[in-house]
This record gives structure tokens, sequence and C-alpha cells, in this order.
């Protein structure tokens, strides 16, 4: 059990480096520069603050020009001579390596990417957690239950739910929510930004708007599930020993139908976490969604790697976590490990 967990661990490590290399290469191709959004700056200027943030070294190699050019974007990426481990790309992933994701330039450096993430990250947390919980606490059971009552007008209007969830955009629903609340009930969703320091009310919106298409395909994967599990011969078999519906239900339908539940939970976990990009852009949420879509225009380049490499290693150890759990559902996955 220590080597499987251990070795899925590792597993992060490459996946960690493809996300950053990928990042940082496509990151680089888009025009401008971290200083090329302001009033223009004096050449001398820029020199100087390319060299404090080591934009003046070679991206991989040497690209030509790769200091001179970096606020125009034209970079020869073929030109591979000089020494990789005096390049921007090894700098920073030795700095991701102790913990240390630099510091923003937007800032200038007077902030770090890691208080930037820390103090940003508490409110995207706080609304993908009431995302899956909604969509958990509906999704389940309206699976359940249109699986229980097939063909009946129960199971009807739970598949309709369901397709009406997954088929509607987040930014379209969380409009229109938005445009419902304000023009007919005259509450407004957009809060102060005080308003989302803690738990407060302002979190129950834009998690339910961010939760309605994990919920519709939970619902819809607990159906297709009870239904292969309620055909099964020892389903048929519980029932003849006289168990009761409900017993049969729980422990026998419901248990054998959680692994493909689980399986999507994961990585839905993380996506709702990570995924909050357009709701908090709507609902004006000061999080992390937010602060990584400014960041790319603003072409601050250790925000745009920091916050990737956080994202790809929250979506990776859920992962991670999905593959553990796997064994507390079904002993027989345990015993194969």
């Amino acid at each position: 059990m220590f080597e499987f967990v251990l070795r899925r661990v590792l597993y992060i490590i490459p996946v960690i480096l493809v996300v950053s290399a990928v990042t940082f290469f496509l990151m680089y191709r888009a025009p401008g520069g971290p200083w090329s959004n302001e009033k223009p700056l004096p050449a001398s200027t820029v020199a100087a603050l390319n060299e404090k943030f080591g934009l003046d070294k070679p991206l991989w190699f040497n690209p030509a020009g790769a200091g001179q050019a970096i606020e125009t974007g034209e970079r020869n990426p073929l030109a591979i001579t000089g020494s990789f481990l005096d390049s921007q790309f090894f700098n920073y992933m030795a700095g991701v390596a102790r913990l240390d994701f630099g510091p923003s330039y937007a800032s200038k450096g007077a902030d770090s990417v890691q208080s930037v993430i820390v103090e940003k990250f508490p409110v995207s947390l706080r609304i993908g957690l009431v995302g899956i919980v909604f969509a958990v606490l509906v999704g389940v059971p309206l699976g359940i239950l249109s699986a229980l009552k097939q063909n009946t007008w129960l199971d009807y209007v739970a598949l309709f739910t369901s397709t009406l969830g997954v088929s509607v955009p987040t930014f379209v629903s969380g409009l229109l929510l938005l445009i419902f609340f304000t023009r007919t009930l005259s509450v407004s969703p957009i809060r102060r930004p005080e308003e989302w320091e803690g738990l407060s009310t302002a979190y129950i919106l834009p998690g339910i708007v961010l939760g309605l298409a994990t919920m519709s395909y939970i619902a819809r994967l607990t159906r297709a599930s009870m239904l292969e599990i309620k055909r099964q011969d020892f389903i048929r078999t519980a029932r003849a020993k006289g168990l009761s519906h409900q017993v049969v239900v729980s422990r026998h339908m419901f248990r054998n139908a959680l692994i493909p539940i689980v399986t999507i939970l994961g990585p839905a976990t993380a996506d709702l976490v990570t995924g909050s990009i357009i709701i908090e852009t709507i609902f004006n949420a000061p999080g992390l969604g937010r602060e990584f879509v400014d960041s790319i225009g603003k072409r601050d380049y250790s925000m745009i790697m920091g916050t990737a490499i956080f994202f790809a290693f929250l979506i990776a150890f859920a992962n991670v976590l999905v593959d553990l759990s796997y064994g507390f559902i079904d002993p027989r996955i345990r015993a194969r490990r």
C-alpha cells in the first residue's frame, strides 16, 4: 500500500514539469511584456527591471535577443546556444522546488506570488466548496430517485433538469440569475469586497451557479450506475432473502454504484475550486481565478506560472485521493493492490 501511495504521489512531479514547460513557452510567445501595459518607460528603466527580475537571461537555452526583445515578443526560439542552468525556466523551477514562486511583476516585486495565492485562494476555495456540496447533495439524490422511479414523471423531470444543467454554460446561467435577482427581486448578488471575508451568504449564489453543471453530470451518472446495478443478480438475491427496500438500495445498490461517482468527484472538486474564473468575474469575487485572468492581461509572468502550477498540483493531488478512496469503497480493489 505504501509503495502504491508513494508511486502515485511521485507521478505529480512529471505532471508539474509538463504543465510548467507548456505554460512557460505559451506565456512567452504572447506579444508584450510585464512593463508594456503602462505608459512607455525609458529603455534604461526597462533594462534595470529586466535585470532585477532575471528577465534578461535566456528563456530556455539562449534564444537570440531574449533579454532585449522581451517587450516586443520578437524572439528566436531556434537559437539553442548557451547554458540551460542560466536560463529563466531553470531558475524559476529551482525556485518552485524551494516553494518560492517569485515576486509579482505587477507590483514591481512588492508582493510575492505566494502571498497573493494565500490571500486570494480562500475565496475561490469557499466558492468551490459550496459548488461541490450543492452538486453532491442535489445530484446524488436526484440520480437515485430517477433510477428508482424509472420511466415515471419524476424520472423525466430529473432527466430534463440534469440535461438543462449540462447544456447551459456557466456564464449564461450566472448572468441570467444575476439579472433575475437584480431586476425581479431587487436584490443585488454583487457584494462589496469586505463581504467576501470569512463565511457569508455571498458565496451561496456563485457556488450554486458554479456547481450546476457538476450536479447535473453527477445526477446522470448516478442514475446510469444505479440502473446498471439494479439489474444485477446479487440484487435479486438480496430481495429474495427478504431484505428491506431501504437496505437493498443503501447497502447493495448505492455502495456498488459509488465507484464511477467517486471517480469524477476528485477531478470535479479540484475543477470547481480552480475553475471559478468566470464566476468570480460575474459576481465580482476577489478570488484567485480572477487574479489569474488579470495577470494574463498584465503579462505578470511569475503570477501566471505560480497560479498554473498551483492549480495543476491541486488537480493532480485530487486524482491521487480518488485512487486511494477506491480501496475503502470496494475491498476487492484494495486486495488487488
